[in-house]
């Protein structure tokens, strides 16, 4: 489980980050009010989270021009930095500037783009996004269209048993989890139905143990 910090109360930042001590990750978006039409966070909101958060923390640019960018967050001490496969010519060169500074590779995907392009490159990849919203806004429904290509997905990682996760990112609640993981996803981003529950820690245990009892 990756909650997203998108959906956290930052006035109280700190208490929120330990609300969610039992994740595997803090997922983390970054927007450039250029690939996506919000601005989130940069990198001194992320240095400054590095330094409190109980966890790794998981990077989603949602940016324009990610070569530029993904390896000084690597650097920063992201433990995973996800970039758009729409943002760069050359995602596989940009994967290996992400591991040479220290972190693992992923490739993002938003709903509308086919995998079919990349699928021989996977390889230069520790993670696969497949995004369940548009990229871009917190709080959206989930698109149950994007789950054919999330199918498609895991069909060819397990026939050509690559080490290889399969995150969704984008409404995903108690529900829509379980339809995810049936699907082949086996790592989850949760924002609002994480942070907006009375008990944080309860939630991610629900979702860990509904993905868990759907899995494919």
């Amino acid at each position: 489980m990756h909650p997203s910090v998108l959906a956290a109360d930052f006035a109280r930042l700190g208490d929120e980050l330990e609300r969610i001590r039992t994740a595997d990750l803090i997922h983390f978006d970054v927007m450039d009010n250029h690939f996506v039409p919000n601005l989130s966070f940069g990198m001194p909101i992320f240095e400054t989270i590095t330094k409190s958060s109980p966890l790794p923390l998981d990077v989603h640019l949602m940016i324009s021009d990610p070569g530029r960018w993904a390896p000084g967050y690597a650097e920063a001490g992201a433990a995973s930095v996800t970039f758009h496969a729409e943002a760069t010519d050359d995602p596989a060169a940009v994967a290996r500037s992400i591991r040479a500074a220290g972190a693992r590779p992923a490739l993002a995907l938003k709903p509308g783009t086919a995998i079919e392009p990349y699928l021989e490159i996977l390889g230069e990849f520790d993670m696969v996004l497949v995004m369940t919203v548009e990229p871009g806004f917190g709080g959206q429904a989930f698109m149950p269209e994007t789950m054919p290509k999330l199918r498609s997905l895991r069909e060819r990682i397990d026939a050509e048993g690559l080490e290889l996760r399969l995150q969704v990112d984008g409404g995903i609640d108690a529900t829509t989890i379980a339809t995810a993981a049936e699907h082949g996803a086996d790592t989850f981003v949760a924002g609002s139905s994480v942070f907006g529950a009375e008990s944080a820690a309860a939630q991610i245990e629900l979702l860990r143990e509904t993905a868990s009892a759907h899995t494919h």
